[in-house]
């Protein structure tokens, strides 16, 4: 008997319906498992057979045939156990099969029958929405993510007795159903860390506000100690919250990558990833045999923070231009290629020598060569994708013992609102969101400059001796300033801040 039972497949952060053909044959003796399935797949036949031996159900001793359709794409991951099993027994007359195509069925099988959580719920349940299916079948601690989805029934299990009761004897599952909006609604502010916790530090403050402003890149550079790491981790705080879409987008990286929780069901706050200066470039921008999302992409609609970005090797820094420029990430094998979203905003922070404490180091410590070596580690192509260049002084202790709160992230954020506000009915018609993300064609139409405000930028071109990428994220950088203060047009005081966020490289490298 022939029997098709339906499963998913991850391609990039999108699913692909598989269908799964078991044909039991009584001439012979034997196990068949063909359509690229990798070796997690080729060894589920060894837990389909406890697990069904645990429950009160074996394998037939018969020819067992199983193809995975469509048979040129490459299967992986051990999530087609429940599928595989379910369609086996329907194939050999154990189980009824009249409903089976109704339903995407998907998990991975323990020993005893239990069933173990999969990666990519999210893109499963939403394609089998898109294909008609009725509703999914899934290991329980997958199902909160999967309910996202509306106007499909969605089921958690925790053994495979479950899914054969339902389908045999008519025994009901227990369908989940979630409130999307409510959760997204109950969590969507939710911060750890606040900017009235920072002393001090008012113009990295004000370079933080004008970067969540336009979604612009930012580097800070001072002495140990200073509140680098400090001020990066409460940008989160002071960026929009989430669009129901972007939430939808970062949710689905997350839950390919597996790192969606059995609590966590939607993506509610901005991503803030902050990877070790060990990692490689296959983890910071993805890849491996099996393709999967590095930190940039896992980073999409969020922040990724290098934290002391000298001391990345200079290959990982390299393979970030890229998807600076490009806001998405292509991965390319020799039979297909992935596509992974990275709109990410980068926050970096380094030292200003390897001592930390140049220009103020009393020992003087770094020769003038160790110095060179150290800020070399940076090439100008990646430094004027950054935006805007900070430098970050040192606490005084005046400013560390005053127990006045600083201000809120809720004030700074409330600004950055209306500047956004601005830029979204100014690009409503485009596909751009913030003004970090316009090209040459919008700079020229939405960055119109008067007499003074050229003769300053040309000043500025020439003594700093700045490329013409410089120059675009100048005019970008005074665009957010000016939308800041609510202004239609750029002024000559929003292009003379902008500049004073790009000279700072210069200022050390000729130091």
């Amino acid at each position: 008997m022939l029997v098709k039972i339906f499963g998913s497949a991850i391609h990039g952060v999108s699913a692909q319906t598989i269908t799964i053909e078991v044909n039991v044959d009584t001439g012979g003796v034997g196990y068949h498992l063909v359509g690229l399935p990798d070796n997690a797949i080729k060894e589920s036949s060894y837990r389909i057979n406890a697990a069904l031996k645990n429950v009160g159900y074996k394998i037939p001793g018969k020819k067992i045939t199983i193809n995975m359709a469509p048979a040129d794409l490459r299967k992986e991951g051990s999530a087609y156990d429940l599928s595989i099993a379910i369609g086996i027994l329907a194939a050999s007359d154990l189980i009824k099969a009249e409903n089976l195509e109704k339903y995407i069925i998907m998990g991975e099988l323990s020993l005893d029958g239990g069933l173990q959580p999969i990666k990519g719920v999210l893109p499963i349940a939403i394609k089998a929405r898109e294909e008609g299916f009725k509703g999914i079948i899934l290991p329980k601690q997958n199902v909160r993510e999967a309910a996202i989805v509306n106007n499909l029934e969605v089921y958690g299990v925790e053994n495979i007795k479950q899914v054969i009761d339902f389908f045999n004897e008519d025994i009901p599952l227990e369908r989940t159903e979630f409130d999307t909006r409510k959760e997204f609604q109950e969590k969507i502010d939710h911060f750890p860390f606040d900017f009235s916790e920072v002393k001090g530090q008012e113009t990295a403050k004000r370079a933080m506000e004008v970067a969540a402003a336009g979604g612009h890149n930012i580097i800070l550079i001072g002495p140990p100690g200073s509140g680098k790491t400090m001020l990066a981790k409460r940008v989160p705080s002071i960026l929009p919250p989430l669009t129901m879409k972007e939430a939808l987008e970062t949710t689905k990286i997350h839950s390919v990558a597996g790192k969606m929780g059995a609590n966590n069901s939607l993506m509610t706050v901005r991503p803030f990833r902050s990877p070790h200066h060990t990692i490689s470039d296959v983890a910071l921008v993805g890849g491996g045999s099996y393709p999967q999302p590095g930190e940039i992409s896992l980073a999409h609609n969020g922040v990724l923070f290098l934290d002391e970005m000298p001391e990345f090797k200079r290959t990982v820094l390299e393979v970030m231009r890229q998807p600076l420029e490009d806001r998405e990430v292509t991965i390319s094998r020799a039979r297909f290629s992935v596509n992974y979203p990275a709109s990410f905003m980068l926050v970096a922070s380094m030292n200003p020598s390897p001592s930390g404490y140049f220009p103020d180091d009393p020992n003087n410590t770094s020769s003038q060569f160790e110095m060179q070596r150290y800020m070399n580690k940076l090439s100008g192509p990646l430094l004027d994708r950054i935006d805007i260049h900070i430098e970050v002084q040192k606490v005084e202790f005046e400013q560390l013992s005053d127990r006045r709160k600083g201000e809120s992230s809720i004030a700074i954020r409330e600004r950055v609102l209306k500047a956004r506000e601005m830029q979204n009915v100014r690009y409503q018609d485009l596909d751009i969101s913030y003004n970090a993300q316009i090209g040459p064609k919008e700079l020229e139409k939405y960055c119109e400059l008067n007499e003074d405000s050229k003769n300053l930028i040309k000043t500025a071109m020439e003594k700093l001796n700045l490329s013409a990428r410089a120059y675009d994220r100048i005019l970008k950088v005074s665009r957010t300033i000016a939308d800041l203060e609510q202004s239609e047009h750029i002024l000559s005081h929003h292009i003379s801040e902008a500049i004073q966020y790009r000279s700072l490289d210069r200022e050390f490298w000729n130091a």
